[in-house]
């Protein structure tokens, strides 16, 4: 594999995440479930009750309830790259994210929000020419909550 081949997969995968991290948190839910592709796979289940979620469609509708009232502001950095072949890739994240729920959201829960600190574990595939999120696995090193 050639260096630009890298580079431009490198560019453009950086790219589709900060979008990611734009859609979601503008709540641009057509816009973010462009980025995934229809297999999709969620798995945010450590330290929660949320299952694996299988599917564009059912891990879309699944984010959207959990962060539909509340402010968010998603950032990632450091991203660690690999690829494998010219369609495929292994990608971490370092992650923070703030998570402010709404009261409603709030007094169901019992707290006001979360920052947090971990990984994305990813998987992009490229399919006709763009790269997609295939399967995103979220583990965390520490939350501050908030009340």
């Amino acid at each position: 594999m050639s260096d630009t081949t890298f580079t431009d997969a490198y560019l453009a995968i950086s790219a589709v995440k900060a979008r990611y991290c734009r859609l979601l948190d503008t709540k641009d839910w057509s816009g973010f479930a462009g980025l995934l592709t229809e297999d999709f796979e969620l798995d945010v289940s450590e330290g929660t009750s949320v299952p694996v979620i299988h599917g564009r469609d059912a891990a879309v509708t699944q984010i959207r309830s959990s962060m539909a009232s509340a402010r968010t502001a998603h950032q990632v950095h450091s991203p660690e790259i690999t690829l494998d072949g010219a369609n495929r890739a292994q990608v971490i994240w370092a992650m923070q994210d703030r998570v402010v729920w709404g009261e409603e959201q709030a007094a169901r829960i019992g707290r006001a929000g979360l920052t947090g600190y971990g990984h994305y574990h990813e998987r992009y595939v490229k399919q006709d020419g763009e790269w997609k999120i295939a399967a995103l696995r979220l583990t965390r090193l520490h939350i501050d909550m908030h009340a």
